[in-house]
C-alpha cells in the first residue's frame, strides 16, 4: 500500500493513473429550521438544533494521488454493485487508454463480478470468467479480488489491509469535505446538497489541491 502512494507521482509521468477511492454514505440534506446567529463580541455562534430532513446522498469520490486532485465524482441515492462498477467505468472514460490504479477498502462492492466483467473487457481479457458462487474468476470474492488486483493488468485495484481503513489516503479528503462544508450547513433539498457539494470539489481543485504528504512507511504499530 506505501509503495503504491510512493511510486504514483512516477507513474503519473507515465501516463498511469492512481486513485485513492471510496463513498460516503448518508449525507443528509438538513435544512435548520432558523437562521444561525453569528458571533458578536462576548457572545459565540449559535445555530439552531432543530432541522428538517430533505433526504440523503451517497458520494463516491476518487483522490488522484499524485496531484491531490478530485476526479470524476458520483453522487446518487445509493451504493450498490452497479453504482460502484458505474463510477469505475466513468473514471476510466477520462483517459480510457491509461493505466488506472484504484486503491479501495474490501467491501463486497470493491470486488464484484461487475468490476471483473467492466476491467476484463476494458482490458481486452478474453477469458471465460465463470459463474459466481459456482466455478472460474467469478466463483468467490477470493477468486475475483486476485483478478482484480493482477499486476499485469492495465486496471487494477490494490485493497488495504483488514481494520486498516485510515490508509485509504481519500479519507483524508472526506473529512476536509466534512469540516470545511457539510458540518455546519443547511441545505433545502438534496439536488442543492448535490450541487453544492460538486461546487465545493471544484474549488478544492482550483484552490486546495495538493497531493497529501504521505509519512506512514507501513511499520506495524506498536500500542
Amino acid at each position: 500500500m506505501c509503495q503504491t502512494y510512493t511510486e504514483a507521482p512516477t507513474r503519473h509521468e507515465r501516463g498511469v493513473h492512481t486513485v485513492s477511492t471510496d463513498e460516503k454514505t448518508g449525507i443528509q440534506a438538513l435544512e435548520r429550521k432558523n437562521p444561525t446567529l453569528p458571533m458578536q463580541p462576548g457572545r459565540v455562534e449559535r445555530r439552531e438544533f432543530e432541522y428538517i430532513r430533505h433526504g440523503t446522498q451517497t458520494l463516491i469520490a476518487n483522490v488522484e494521488v499524485a496531484t491531490g486532485e478530485v476526479v470524476a465524482p458520483s453522487l446518487g441515492a445509493t451504493r450498490t454493485e452497479a453504482d460502484f462498477a458505474g463510477h469505475v467505468a466513468r473514471t476510466v472514460d477520462l483517459d480510457p487508454d491509461a493505466g488506472w490504479i484504484f486503491v479501495t477498502d474490501r467491501l463486497n462492492i470493491h470486488m464484484s463480478a461487475s468490476l471483473v466483467r467492466l476491467v476484463a473487457e476494458r482490458c481486452g481479457i478474453d477469458v471465460d470468467v465463470g459463474v459466481k458462487e459456482q466455478h472460474g474468476i467469478l466463483r468467490s470474492t477470493r477468486t475475483r479480488a486476485a483478478f482484480l488486483q493482477d499486476p499485469s493488468h492495465r486496471i487494477r485495484f490494490v485493497y488495504t489491509p483488514k481494520h486498516t481503513s485510515w490508509l485509504n489516503q481519500v479519507e483524508l479528503w472526506l473529512s476536509i469535505l466534512a469540516r470545511r462544508l457539510l458540518k455546519r450547513a443547511s441545505f433545502t433539498s438534496v439536488e442543492e446538497l448535490r450541487q453544492r457539494i460538486l461546487a465545493f470539489i471544484d474549488y478544492f481543485n482550483r484552490a486546495m489541491a495538493k497531493p497529501f504528504k504521505w509519512t506512514y512507511a507501513g511499520k506495524p504499530l506498536q500500542v
